[in-house]
């Protein structure tokens, strides 16, 4: 039975015996399966679900799912058993004395799942997602990061509801919908169970987006007989093409489908076209026997059809990490695209089962790797919000996966669009923190560039660390990411501990190692860092030293009363905090920090010269023991805006532009170039921040003397 009849079963199975039946078509009901079916009736018994069958029907209909997909005992009676703890007055001691301590396992990591999903879970109404759904994404995994099985068995769970959604509102249909669509389907996923990640991602899409999903079904029903007869004309010409080279009708499989409804939405949005431009509407899969006749086949198709090279992957030679296996290939057939995908029974079992075809067939395919679980795991100890973890979680659970080669010709695989950057990364953090120099096909590129599938990448390393601060949303896997980010972090961090001490050494005149004797003394040594970004903490730490200076300073105590009273000077973006006059303000040469950028100052008689943190000029003037000052960004930022301007295809032109801007104190925040047609002007896109001036004798002024294609404000209402 496919899981679409099963499907169609369950959907209508309202009553007990039903149920049963469907599980005993599954499931050896052992004495074990009996009692657990037995207790978990007595257990429900009175309880209803909101379409008003009984509650019971869902927990044998769970088990039956995990039966269908290879479940062992253990896991079928967690099945049954999965809601007794959370709806019950069963507790775990009870369900590990009747039972088992394995089986009371998994159920308690079931229950832990429902414990969060209830605390942590926005409520439906709410217009919050990504995040709360990332949190709970979270602390589910890592309740089930101890047993894989209970990760197949909420599958299963979340499958029997999102069969039985139609009873609920329209508000909860939705935010169960969004939950599984972040949550769940990616698990599957990474656990290869495609039959699962395909039934949630569609369920969901119907109910989160019942307009886009109604466009493509119509679409695919008003053209269903145009569609089935190119699939049927297709799959025949390659039946006839296979038995003529030998392989005998019962030596293959040739199965035929449109493409799921959500793989066609993301197609349509990663392309930004509709669903009547989408070409490879349909597809094939030829299963076969042996790895060898893969290949065969491959020859047959490429022979007859002119294939999309760039759309050709052989995930047989180099498996997914979940251990799908299967050649995709993309082939022109008169008028029509049609992707053939080619495997073996085997590995055609890996691919709709994932993990649990290890059980349900103990054969064939390769093991997939489960080290994305301990890796969240430890990452999870690191890292301090839940956007970050969602990143990462999102990056290792959810991808179109491309595949490349270290020199030495082991296999990575990354996210599409990765870069040599998050290869360096993927190899080792040390490979990523030191990495200078990139090959792709022994040709340098940027540590930026792109990668493609297939590329042999080396990393050449330096002696320094590199923090690439500034790169953090530049490489594309959650795992550069956060390494960048924490490694920033702890490197600020050390740099803010160093900038204390100078400021308190600066502030009060006295040798650094006098500053530390005092904080000693205070038992403030451990939070110094925070007196480099926190002017508040950093008045609160010199209140609480100047103690020890003023008894240094007897001879004129007169002298003392305001000598360490530190004031705040507001200059245009920067605001000082210091007990010293400063006359003015200046960025620099060397490292043009950006707003929001981490920034310092160094004091030169009554100026600041202001760094980022992690410049290296700035590290060499923080080890000659320069003076430093306490600065930060003025809270109001200045207006910014975009401008469009053409400006004529030669040389200097440019600088000129830009020398013009700077001239009028505008700061030039981003710029991208836009080409136009051969011979023409080229097109710039800039943001600005203008200064305290005039808006309208600003765009006087660059209109006068260029083609503004487009200038208004990024915070205008109309963008919003």
């Amino acid at each position: 039975m496919t899981l679409e009849e099963l499907t169609k079963k369950i959907k209508l199975s309202i009553d007990i015996e039903t149920s049963i039946s469907i599980l005993e078509q599954y499931a050896n009901i052992t004495p074990s399966i009996q009692k657990a079916i037995d207790f978990s009736i007595k257990q429900h018994a009175g309880q209803f679900r909101k379409s008003g069958e009984k509650y019971v029907n869902h927990p044998i209909l769970v088990a039956a799912l995990v039966s269908y997909y290879g479940g062992d005992e253990a896991m079928v009676i967690a099945g049954l058993l999965h809601d007794v703890i959370e709806d019950t007055d069963c507790d775990i001691d009870t369900i590990n004395s009747l039972f088992n301590k394995e089986i009371g396992g998994l159920v308690e990591g079931l229950t832990k799942i429902m414990e969060i999903r209830y605390e942590e879970l926005i409520p439906s109404t709410s217009n919050e997602k990504i995040i709360s759904s990332a949190l709970t994404f979270r602390k589910m995994l890592l309740a089930s990061i101890s047993d894989v099985r209970v990760l197949i068995i909420k599958l299963c769970d979340r499958m029997h509801n999102m069969m039985t959604l139609d009873g609920l509102s329209p508000a909860k249909q939705k935010r169960i919908s969004e939950e599984t669509v972040v949550v769940y389907g990616p698990i599957a996923h990474r656990l290869g169970i495609s039959s699962i990640k395909n039934y949630l991602e569609d369920t969901s899409f119907y109910y989160v987006m019942p307009k886009e999903y109604a466009k493509i079904d119509d679409y695919i029903h008003e053209h269903k007989q145009q569609l089935q007869l190119r699939l049927n004309h297709f799959a025949s010409k390659i039946r006839a093409l296979m038995t003529k080279d030998g392989f005998n009708d019962g030596d293959f499989t040739i199965i035929k489908r449109v493409k799921h409804h959500y793989s066609i939405y993301l197609k349509m949005q990663r392309k930004g076209i509709s669903v009547e431009e989408v070409l490879d509407l349909l597809a094939i899969r030829v299963i076969v026997k042996k790895t060898i006749d893969c290949y065969k086949v491959l020859g047959i198709i490429h022979q007859k059809f002119n294939p999309l090279i760039a759309r050709f992957k052989d995930y047989v030679a180099i498996p997914k990490e979940n251990g799908y296996q299967t050649i995709h290939t993309t082939v022109f057939d008169d008028k029509s695209i049609i992707e053939s995908q080619i495997r073996t029974y085997d590995m055609d079992k890996t691919a709709e089962f994932g993990l649990a075809a290890h059980w349900k067939y103990k054969s064939g395919g390769l093991n997939p790797k489960l080290e994305w679980l301990d890796e969240l795991k430890t990452q999870n100890d690191e890292i301090e919000n839940i956007e970050e973890f969602y990143e990462i979680a999102k990056d290792n659970l959810y991808s179109e996966d491309i595949a490349v080669f270290s020199p030495k010709g082991d296999i990575f695989t990354l996210p599409r669009s990765a870069t040599a950057l998050d290869f360096a990364y993927e190899v080792h953090t040390e490979i990523g923190m030191f990495a200078k120099e990139a090959y792709v096909n022994k040709q340098k590129v940027p540590l930026l560039s792109e990668l493609k599938n297939g590329d042999i990448v080396r990393v050449v390393t330096s002696d320094e660390p590199k923090f690439r601060c500034s790169w953090v949303n530049s490489v594309k896997t959650g795992k550069a990411r956060n390494t960048i980010r924490l490694n920033c972090r702890q490197k600020i961090k050390e740099i803010n501990s160093k900038i204390a001490i100078n400021l308190l050494s600066n502030t009060f005149h006295v040798k650094e190692s006098k500053i530390l004797d005092w904080l000693e003394k205070e038992n403030l040594s451990k939070k110094v860092y925070k007196i480099a970004t926190d002017s508040i903490y950093f008045k609160d730490i010199v209140n609480a030293l100047k103690k020890y200076a003023n008894s240094d300073r007897m001879i004129f105590p007169l002298l003392n009363i305001n000598r360490y009273k530190i004031k705040k000077q507001k200059f245009e973006n920067i605001v000082v905090y210091s007990n010293q006059h400063i006359s003015n303000v200046y960025f620099d040469y060397c490292c043009h920090p950006k707003r929001g950028d981490s920034i310092m100052g160094f004091k030169k008689g009554s100026y600041v010269f202001v760094h980022h943190k992690l410049c290296k000029r700035a590290s060499e003037l923080i080890d000659k023991n320069e003076k430093i000052i306490f600065v930060k960004w003025t809270r109001d930022a200045p207006e910014r805006y975009k401008l469009i301007v053409s400006l004529e295809n030669k040389k200097g032109i440019l600088a000129s532009f830009l020398a013009y801007l700077a001239k009028m104190q505008i700061n030039l925040v981003t710029i991208e170039l836009g080409k136009a047609e051969e011979g023409h002007a080229d097109y710039f896109e800039m943001i600005l921040e203008l200064p305290d001036t005039s808006i309208d004798s600003i765009r006087k002024n660059i209109k006068n003397k260029y083609s503004v294609i487009e200038f208004v404000s990024v915070n205008d209402a109309y963008k919003n």
